[in-house]
């Protein structure tokens, strides 16, 4: 397991692999989609699924969704294969031009930007039960109810862990601690499974449990494709698929579906069950973030929360190491058309870049109301990477001397037409997301 969260940290940290470095196995392959796509999405299931209109209908969007889900990981595979490019972003610049190469690069950056915002959402949210049963153990002890001061809210406390712990992971250039924290991400992905479905057995023995029929009901097509946005967020593992796949040492594309197959599958049996048991647990009142469904007090939740919390922690720096990449790559080439970039430089731009990603984002963080509206935004956002640039980079592929000397005309015909199915969907996908969050947004205001 070590090995593999060496080679986990190697892939999400560096901006390009090493071809002459050790190679990827299978199970190595198969581990790192899966720790890419679980993570702060698991929370948002169950609420989703009430969301929908019930188990049916987000299981069966679900199921609609994983046949685009695993295709766009093909395609990307397929893509880096014939451009002989290691990352997301050079595949799709190789294959479909500056231009679209340049779009890509803001996706990139956004949906990471977005996605630290999320993880600080999701942190605040178990430091509200945290302090809510630390005021509570302390009124206990008193013997009387206690003012709620201002240093036990979890503003404040998001605001000292941000400046404590966040920032001082962040501000280095490497990263290199993850690889023994790589692993937390999935053991509590897990660990939340279980619980969930522990929990729910342990209420139906005491006979205290949800009845479905209170509010299962076959939901409108809004409610249906409203689940959509958080099954590309807790699906999306594509931006990291070019690395897995260029790292690999059998690169053949009937191997890399067989890895997607069986990748997705597992996240799809997580989520669902996810999704399913605390359904079924909280129905109509569960939360956006399951683990506020639950009492502050109990020790096993208690449990789920640190887990989440610390793999958290431990994965925003990479996150923001590779948006920071990005945008600091775009400093360092803009200096070196005027001077000499010197150490000194990119060592502040570092540490400037670092601060002002760390304030934004928890400012953001602090005043959004639940989890599901950062999510409704990057769900859009991931419909870039899992339905529209593949679908590009497919059209484009088709288009090309070398595929067409190789593949026949009516092969090229019937997959440019998958593009263009997965560009559209894609594309819809996006504005549905993104109107529905503007429209909660000014509701809200």
């Amino acid at each position: 397991m070590e090995e593999l969260a060496r080679e986990s940290i190697s892939l999400m940290a560096k901006p390009a692999l090493d071809t002459d470095g050790p190679k990827l196995s299978s199970s190595g392959a198969v581990f790192i989609m899966l720790k890419s796509a679980l993570g702060a999405g698991l929370l948002n299931f169950p609420w989703a699924f009430e969301r929908a209109g019930g188990i049916s209908t987000a299981v069966a969007v679900e199921m609609v969704s994983l046949v685009f889900l695993i295709s766009g990981l093909v395609i990307l595979g397929y893509s880096s294969s014939i451009s002989g490019q290691s990352t997301y972003q050079d595949v799709v610049r190789a294959l479909c031009g500056l231009a679209v190469g340049k779009l890509c690069e803001i996706c990139f950056v956004f949906n990471l930007f977005m996605i630290s915002v999320a993880f600080l959402v999701v942190v605040q949210d178990q430091l509200e039960k945290l302090c809510d049963s630390l005021y509570l153990t302390v009124t206990a002890t008193a013997g009387a109810e206690v003012p709620h001061h201002w240093y036990m809210d979890q503003r404040f406390a998001l605001f000292i862990l941000c400046v404590v712990v966040i920032l001082p992971l962040s501000i280095p250039k490497e990263i290199g601690f993850q690889k023994y924290t790589s692993i937390l991400g999935t053991l509590a992905a897990t660990y939340l499974t279980v619980v969930i479905i522990v929990k729910y057995c342990m209420t139906e023995h005491s006979g205290v449990i949800y009845t479905p029929n209170q509010s299962t009901r076959i939901g409108s097509w809004a409610s249906m494709f409203s689940v959509i946005p958080t099954i590309c967020f807790g699906f999306q593992c594509h931006e990291a698929c070019i690395a897995i796949y260029s790292s690999m040492e059998n690169k053949r594309i009937s191997h890399w579906v067989i890895i997607s197959v069986t990748s997705m599958f597992f996240c799809l049996l997580i989520y669902t069950l996810t999704g399913v048991f605390g359904y079924l647990t909280f129905g109509r009142n569960v939360a956006a973030d399951i683990l506020m469904s639950y009492p502050g007090s109990d020790v096993v939740i208690i449990v789920a929360r640190l887990l989440f919390g610390v793999s958290i922690i431990t994965i925003y720096p990479i996150i923001l190491l590779l948006g920071r990449s990005v945008i600091q790559g775009l400093f360092l080439r803009y200096r070196r058309q005027r001077t000499v970039v010197t150490q000194s430089y990119e060592n502040r731009t570092r540490v400037v870049l670092t601060v002002a990603w760390i304030a934004v984002t928890l400012i953001i963080a602090m005043f959004m109301p639940d989890i599901s509206k950062v999510i409704s935004v990057i769900g859009g956002i991931s419909a870039f990477f899992i339905f529209i640039f593949p679908g590009l980079c497919l059209i484009f592929a088709m288009q090309s001397a070398s595929v067409s000397e190789t593949v026949s005309p009516r092969t090229r015909l019937a997959l440019s037409a998958w593009g263009v199915l997965s560009v559209l969907c894609g594309a819809f996908i996006f504005g549905q997301s993104t109107t529905i969050a503007i429209m909660e947004l000014f509701n809200k205001f």
